[in-house]
């Protein structure tokens, strides 16, 4: 039976919001994106902000038909699981983000820590489109912060670009501290006497701090090709605020090498308490075996059944042999206890 053809979702299902700017503020409004468009195109300093969540190839087709960009990165922004990176076809900017979101878990369990996700955003003469892959991460907030802001808007669509950027990389921030948080729990519990944390439950969270730095320490050459290149002009001011989103994300950057280092210290501890605490078990093991070999060869020796053998007609040879092997037994069991083996 032939495959129905698919029915395709109209775009707007993927549009969360299109405003249009002019002089720094937002036109009362709904828009479509071409109209939006060509509202935006009647004023200098008018530009329009899509932006998008998780389109498909149809949808963001439409899209850049609209706004005329370039295949392949129309396609990066469809396929999403991009390494962060910056490109300029034309007039036009892509810039593409790794996104991160910390889950909330019980710190003896393995579990997962850190979901990524992708924010792209190109930036034209008259227009911002943000294009994001997955739940996390919304930028309702950034919108709203920057309508607040008529001045910051008002330096053109660069102004998206640095507003989505600073709030990437805040995210960052915020999950490197709660990681941190994990990271110093986890120290107290391996140090700590009656440990619950077993090497996999540290594996996972170095797994997790691995996935966290391939996700955020990527930005920092696209943000220094948008400080440094020629091949495109950014506003002084936006300038300004992007160098300080760089600061930001080094010092993140770093912060994020040092938990790696951290695990892997713990990592060598960890292994480290396992052996001597092995060592110790064999030790106890070992004490309770020669225990157990005197009673065993002495009832050995007697259960031979020789006929001639000493003390088998005796009348005291039972409790005697008794005897021997409790005093044996118990002197052996002060010699262990002595030598910290019990």
């Amino acid at each position: 039976m032939p495959t129905p053809p698919k029915i395709p979702v109209p775009t707007a299902r993927a549009i969360v919001d299109c405003g249009v700017y002019i002089d720094g503020k937002r036109v009362p409004g709904r828009f479509a994106p071409a109209k939006a468009l060509a509202e935006a195109s009647k004023a200098d300093t008018g530009y329009v902000w899509v932006g998008l969540h998780d389109p498909d190839k149809a949808q963001m087709a439409e899209i850049a038909e609209i706004f005329g960009l370039h295949p392949l990165a129309v396609e990066d922004a469809v396929h999403g699981k991009q390494r962060p990176k910056l490109e300029v076809y034309d007039q036009t900017l892509f810039f593409v983000m790794r996104t991160v979101s910390y889950v909330a878990h019980e710190i003896d369990t393995v579990s997962e820590i850190v979901l990524t996700g992708d924010i792209m955003v190109f930036v034209g003469p008259h227009f911002a489109i943000t294009v994001r892959h997955g739940d996390h991460t919304g930028l309702a907030a950034v919108r709203h912060e920057l309508e607040n802001e008529p001045e910051r808007l008002r330096l053109g669509p660069c102004a998206v670009l640095h507003a989505v950027a600073d709030h990437v990389v805040d995210s960052y921030v915020e999950v490197a501290e709660a990681v941190d948080q994990d990271v110093d729990e986890m120290e107290e519990e391996v140090f700590s006497t009656r440990s619950r944390v077993g090497i996999e439950v540290i594996y996972q969270l170095k797994r997790e701090v691995v996935e966290l730095r391939q996700a955020v320490a990527p930005l920092t050459v696209p943000l220094a090709m948008l400080l440094n290149s020629t091949n495109f002009t950014l506003p002084k001011e936006v300038k300004r605020y992007l160098r300080d989103v760089a600061d930001h994300h080094t010092q993140v950057t770093e912060h994020i090498n040092v938990f790696d280092e951290s695990l892997s210290e713990l990592v060598s501890a960890a292994l480290a308490k396992i052996s001597v605490q092995q060592n110790t078990d064999m030790r106890k093991i070992s004490a309770y075996v020669a225990m157990a070999a005197v009673p065993t060869m002495i009832a050995g020796i007697y259960g031979m059944n020789f006929e001639h053998m000493p003390e088998l007609r005796s009348e005291y040879g039972y409790p005697i042999v008794l005897f021997v092997m409790v005093a044996a037994c118990t002197a052996l069991f002060i010699s262990f206890r002595r030598n910290n083996w019990l």
